[in-house]
């Protein structure tokens, strides 16, 4: 594994949207930022060049690259060296999540033009989760639904406040964004988790509704006339925050109209009352809660968010409440580095 004159290895992190594409460079094994951007997916090949042309001109080469990957399913549980056989399996699991799959693998590929002759890695987002019991990842439905398992999400954000943490106690971890999860924690082992077969349910978020009676979605097909198309529009782009609200999925705007705007401030009471509700149903799970951390862009920024999510959850006695900024990209340098670490020890 190649390494500068400091002894380290740059590893590129690569963070794919259906938006943006999120770059950060840390030096491994020390864990320093050395840089970072954030470019448009429209224009990512040429912005992701330019990114990697003024990394080199700066004199700092990339030795390998780290790719977060929403969704492995239950044959991709570990960080993976990228083959074309990779590449050809991951496509395979495109219609189980195609709103971040496609973007995602697409980034992969342009990278490997741009950062060519290094090591490329898939880290998944649904690894940390698919250590939960069997019982936690089941759904009460027949044979013929053999393949469709509670996967979980938000697997690299949980691994890093892990990190943090200790392996040690009952924790819920809340990490609440556009995408929103929590997950029971027992001693650092993955115990139940919010999300399930897609980052579609569990908690409320932005633009998805989280868990929803599917008697609704029967009743869109049926009475609606919806189709395929829009059921997945619905569920996808125009639900939660927006839906409840009308107006934004943004929390930042929600809580600065919530005063004037009755569909706003039930948009933000909701959020609230169902983070509370399930966050007291994974609490029952673990037989209590030591640590409650917030994470993600509305849990690190809303101190009226958490403040009202733990106030209703005061019945459960002394809980340890903790706001943790999350690192994904860190989790992804640390995989691929021990990846890289433990090949160059076997050769």
């Amino acid at each position: 594994m190649a390494r500068n004159s400091r002894g380290e290895v740059n590893v590129l992190s690569v963070n794919g949207g259906s938006s943006s594409l999120k770059l950060w460079v840390y030096a491994m094994p020390e864990e320093r930022r050395v840089a970072s951007a954030t470019v448009n997916i429209a224009d990512q090949a040429s912005e992701l060049a330019g990114f990697i042309d003024t990394l080199e001109r700066d004199g700092m080469g990339i030795d390998a690259v780290g790719h977060r990957i929403v969704f492995g399913g239950a044959s991709h549980t570990t960080p993976e060296l990228v083959t074309p056989q990779l590449l050809e399996q991951m496509q395979e699991l495109i219609p189980y999540d195609a709103l971040h799959l496609q973007p995602e693998l697409d980034a992969v590929v342009i990278a490997q033009r741009h950062v060519p002759n290094v090591p490329h890695v898939l880290c998944y987002d649904t690894a940390f989760c698919s250590r939960m019991p069997r019982i936690a990842k089941t759904y009460p439905l027949g044979d013929e639904f053999g393949g469709v398992s509670r996967f979980g999400f938000h697997g690299l954000s949980c691994e890093y406040i892990v990190s943090v943490l200790g392996a040690s106690g009952k924790t819920v971890i809340a990490h609440l964004g556009n995408g929103a999860s929590a997950t029971a924690v027992l001693d650092g082992h993955p115990i139940d988790t919010t999300m399930g077969f897609s980052p579609l349910g569990g908690l409320m978020m932005g633009t998805r509704p989280g868990d929803l009676d599917p008697g609704v979605l029967l009743y869109a097909a049926s009475e609606l006339g919806y189709d395929n198309a829009t059921l997945r529009k619905l569920i996808t782009d125009r639900s939660g925050l927006l839906g409840v609200s009308g107006s934004s999925p943004d929390m930042r705007t929600l809580l600065a109209r919530r005063a004037t705007d009755e569909r706003a401030a039930l948009a933000v009471d909701l959020f609230v009352y169902i983070a509370r509700k399930q966050i007291g149903a994974l609490a029952a799970v673990l037989g209590g809660i030591d640590t409650l951390v917030f994470t993600g862009g509305i849990g690190e920024n809303s101190g009226e968010i958490r403040n009202g999510v733990a106030e209703g959850l005061r019945y459960l006695g002394d809980i340890d409440v903790r706001t943790i900024p999350t690192d994904e990209a860190l989790s992804i340098s640390r995989h691929v580095h021990a990846l890289l670490s433990a090949r160059t020890a076997r050769t």
